[in-house]
């Protein structure tokens, strides 16, 4: 089973890292993909992937709510690390307009500039959308010329908005939102197609139930992979089978 998307270099997890490693690894998690934010997580986020080289992978972007006035020159630095070193994706990039919408302009500069980025280095993206979706996917078909694939992380969404997703040749990262009793994906999982589907935590944000509220970790990707398995009833190893391999076959792992 593949975490595709957890942040374990965060400072919430300094006092027991290695624990958590451990746990993720004896819960049958043995991958577990790290996302950049900005500049100031690069330098946790490899020393965390450098720590843990069997276990942990790291991307390379900029997250749409770090975006500011110093847009251009945080481009520039995170752009010079893919000269440096060895990433498995643009991310995590996108539009968030939940918090601030003061920077949408240059939000969307940065989104399209770092989906040129993935084109040019043949690396698929991961896709951050908060109160954007149809901001995201107007961009997004904009930008898709066939070489763009990925993933919008933590998806929380509609059926239909599922199927523009996938017609766009991107992927589904289903987490803890997916246990939440009020979430609404009880209705939407059914249908997804799970050729589509991959799995992730988010952690240490939106830890599934039964853990909701709490710091979330990568243990508990195997709780959302029982949540898909029962709503699509289907076997927890069929879960982690198709989704380990779409996430293989994405991430090139």
């Amino acid at each position: 089973m593949i975490d595709t998307h957890a942040h374990i270099y965060a400072t919430e997890f300094d006092s027991d890292r290695d624990q958590v490693v451990q746990r993720a690894l004896a819960q049958g998690i043995d991958k577990i993909l790290l996302p950049n934010i900005d500049l100031e997580s690069i330098e946790p986020m490899l020393r965390t992937e450098a720590e843990y080289p069997d276990v942990c992978r790291s991307m390379m972007g900029l997250h749409p709510c770090y975006v500011d006035a110093n847009v251009k020159q945080s481009l520039d630095i995170i752009h010079s690390w893919f000269d440096k070193h060895n990433f498995i994706a643009v991310g995590e990039i996108g539009i968030d307009l939940y918090w601030d919408k003061t920077f949408k302009a240059e939000q969307e500069m940065a989104f399209i500039t770092q989906l040129n980025w993935a084109k040019e280095m043949k690396l698929p993206v991961v896709i951050h959308t908060r109160d954007s979706i149809e901001e995201t996917l107007t961009l997004l078909r904009q930008e898709q010329d066939g070489s763009l694939s990925g993933v919008f992380h933590c998806f929380g969404g509609s059926v239909e908005e599922a199927k523009a997703i996938n017609d766009l040749g991107f992927h589904l990262g289903l987490g803890g939102v997916s246990t939440f009793k009020n979430g609404g994906m009880d209705k939407v999982i059914p249908h997804l197609d799970m050729d589509y589907v991959i799995l992730e935590t988010d952690c240490p944000y939106l830890a599934p139930v039964p853990h909701r509220g709490k710091r979330n970790e990568p243990a508990y990707t195997s709780l959302v992979a029982q949540r898909v398995a029962d709503l699509r009833e289907i076997s927890l190893e069929q879960v982690d089978s198709l989704t380990t391999d779409n996430a293989k076959t994405l991430f090139s792992l």
